[in-house]
């Protein structure tokens, strides 16, 4: 492991982040949800770090990052490898301070985080289907055009300018929080948010979280191999590997690291659009997505989550949130079956009308070969209020002798 005990992460550090990026970042919300509570029996207050120009968190470190530069770095420019949210705190604080930006960013970066970045005046090289292979083409950039490099979250002044984050989560609450719990990428963030937390409160827990798919600071907490890879909706936290500086901090201030699966992470951006009337994408809806899959965990805690970013493709966000009326039984798919004759279609929809259900689409099918040549067959999209009454259609129809079946 790199010897980084010199150069560690103090509390003066991120007080010192503080005031150098004071004014020039917003201090976002920090609020308690009652509704969020009720639902996972925690006491839980959110830090809206999607209220940032930006809309994620990554603009802190960038800035105290950028502020730090020599008047001859600034000139020569800076480069940085990101699935998007750093690449767009440092394009946007670049063109602010007049510091020319170049982004390499991974071919499957969303669009909305690729064309966001290119808006703020960076040169966008998309390269490679992984992070790894984006820091290679940028690594070799940085020594070809003599750029200066800006990690995301290997890095002191990154990881100072995060950290910046517990300083307002602690000063904002009226009673001590009991627990922290942050999404875990490269580990940037945890790294500045523990520094500075455990030093104003020993006793508080920093929890952080990280997907299945890549468990890295998990595995390596725990002292096994690396083992990660996949597809996931929270592609801001898919890193295979976390900072050497961030995993010295992690070692030595995170108290525990909790995985959750793809579904509760969906679910966890459905809530945050639902109740709190906010996006989240996937990396940013992590803590609460760990408060859902872990209740015992942090049931009667007060606990502190970082909705640490905004920027979901609005497709995906569309796509989650009718996820969510599929499993939640308020659409549902079914199919009847029936004799091929003017008229069934009417009398199926006055039947699903009457029960109080909408129909939003019908396939009407003649051709398939297990259906009577003198029969149909429709494929029928309902939606309805609940469950129950998805029941209650079903029920209606069936008395009504066009017994349905769930696609």
């Amino acid at each position: 492991m790199l010897n980084v005990t010199e150069n560690t992460l103090k509390l003066e550090d991120v007080q010192a982040a503080a005031d150098v990026i004071a004014g020039q970042v917003e201090h976002t919300p920090m609020r308690h949800s009652r509704t969020l509570s009720e639902i996972t029996g925690a006491e839980v207050w959110i830090k809206f770090e999607n209220f940032q120009f930006t809309a994620a968190f990554k603009e802190r470190g960038a800035l105290n990052r950028l502020m730090g530069l020599t008047d001859e770095e600034k000139q020569r420019g800076v480069i940085a490898m990101s699935a998007g949210n750093h690449a767009q705190g440092v394009a946007y604080h670049g063109q602010r301070l007049g510091i020319p930006v170049t982004i390499v960013m991974p071919e499957n970066t969303p669009f909305v985080k690729v064309q966001h970045t290119r808006n703020y005046g960076a040169r966008v090289i998309l390269k490679g289907s992984t992070l790894i292979e984006a820091n290679e083409h940028a690594q070799m950039l940085c020594e070809k055009e003599n750029l200066v490099f800006l990690h995301p979250f290997d890095d002191k002044l990154v990881m100072a300018g995060q950290g910046t984050i517990a300083l307002e989560m602690l000063d904002d609450v009226s009673k001590p929080l009991d627990c922290l719990v942050i999404p875990v990428g490269g580990g940037g963030l945890i790294s500045g948010i523990a520094t500075a937390a455990k030093a104003l409160q020993p006793d508080i827990e920093v929890i952080g979280v990280e997907v299945e798919q890549f468990p890295a600071l998990f595995n390596e907490l725990k002292g096994e191999p690396p083992k990660a890879g996949g597809t996931t909706i929270a592609e801001g936290i898919a890193v295979k590997t976390v900072g050497r500086r961030n995993f010295e901090i992690c070692q030595r201030l995170v108290d525990d690291v909790v995985l959750v699966d793809e579904d509760t992470i969906e679910r966890a951006i459905t809530l945050y659009a639902t109740v709190e009337k906010t996006i989240s994408e996937g990396a940013g809806a992590a803590g609460l997505a760990a408060l859902l899959a872990h209740p015992t965990r942090f049931s009667g805690k007060r606990v502190g989550l970082v909705l640490c970013g905004g920027n979901i493709d609005t497709r995906l966000l569309a796509s989650v949130l009718t996820r969510s009326l599929v499993r939640d039984q308020r659409l549902v798919n079914i199919r009847i079956l029936g004799d091929d004759r003017p008229g069934l279609l009417a009398l199926v929809s006055k039947v699903i009308g009457d029960s109080g259900a909408n129909i939003i689409e019908v396939a009407h099918n003649r051709l398939a070969l297990d259906v009577p040549a003198k029969g149909a067959e429709f494929d029928i999209l309902v939606e309805t209020r609940d469950a129950q009454h998805t029941q209650e259609v079903i029920e209606a129809l069936t008395a009504a002798g066009y017994p349905p079946r769930k696609l």
